[in-house]
C-alpha cells in the first residue's frame, strides 16, 4: 500500500487534486446549521433511549390495547385481528437495538457454552432485545397516530461476531372493535305451527 497519501483516505489522490473547497465554492447557503440532520422517518425524538421514554403523539384512534400488555399499542404477528376491522394503514414500522455482551459474561458463557444446553447470560440480552426492538417500534406506531401493528415479525443478525442486532417491525394501523352480530330472536315456522 502507498503510504505517500493520508491513511484515512482510501484512495491516494489523483493528478490534479487539491485540498479545500473546489474554486468558485461560496460557502454553506444562508441558514444552513451544521449538526445532526432534521427529525424525519426514523429518527423519532428518543429513539435509542431506553423503552419508557417516548412521548406518544396526540390520536384520536381507540385505545385497544390490551389491560396488562407490556406495550402502549395492540401488538399481534397475525396479518387480520378478528373482533376487529382496519379503518387506516400507516404502513411498515420498526424497532432497532444492537447489542453486546461484556467481556466477562462472554468469558462465562463461553464456558457454559462447552456443556452444552441453554446459557443465560445470552437468553436475558437477547429477550431484553427483543423487549427495546418492540417498545421501540410501537413509539414509531404511536407517532404516527397508529393504535395497532400487524404482522409483527423479528429479524436477528450478527455484526462483526461480537454484536447481535435484533429489529421488530410490522405494519402500523389504526383498528376499531367489531361488535358481533346479535342472534335474531327466533321465530316458529309456520310449518311447526301446523303440525301442533
Amino acid at each position: 500500500m502507498n503510504q505517500n497519501f493520508p491513511p484515512n483516505q482510501p484512495f491516494p489522490p489523483q493528478g490534479g487534486y487539491q485540498q479545500g473547497p473546489p474554486p468558485g465554492y461560496q460557502g454553506p447557503p444562508p441558514g444552513y446549521q451544521q449538526g445532526p440532520p432534521p427529525q424525519g422517518y426514523g429518527q423519532q425524538p428518543g429513539y435509542g433511549q431506553a423503552p419508557g421514554n417516548y412521548q406518544p403523539a396526540q390520536q384520536s384512534a381507540p385505545h385497544v390495547a390490551p389491560q396488562g400488555s407490556p406495550y402502549p399499542v395492540l401488538v399481534s404477528t397475525m396479518n387480520d385481528l378478528p373482533g376487529y376491522t382496519a379503518d387506516k394503514v400507516f404502513g411498515e414500522v420498526f424497532g432497532l437495538t444492537v447489542r453486546s455482551r461484556d467481556f466477562g459474561s462472554n468469558f462465562t458463557a463461553s464456558f457454559r457454552s462447552l456443556g452444552g444446553g441453554e446459557v443465560p447470560e445470552y437468553t436475558q440480552m437477547l429477550a431484553e432485545s427483543r423487549h427495546v426492538a418492540v417498545m421501540r417500534m410501537c413509539q414509531m406506531a404511536q407517532q404516527m397516530g397508529a393504535n395497532a401493528i400487524l404482522a409483527m415479525r423479528f429479524d436477528c443478525n450478527e455484526i462483526a461476531q461480537t454484536m447481535s442486532e435484533v429489529a421488530a417491525y410490522g405494519t402500523a394501523v389504526i383498528v376499531h372493535k367489531v361488535e358481533p352480530p346479535r342472534p335474531q330472536d327466533s321465530k316458529p315456522d309456520e310449518d311447526d305451527a301446523n303440525d301442533s
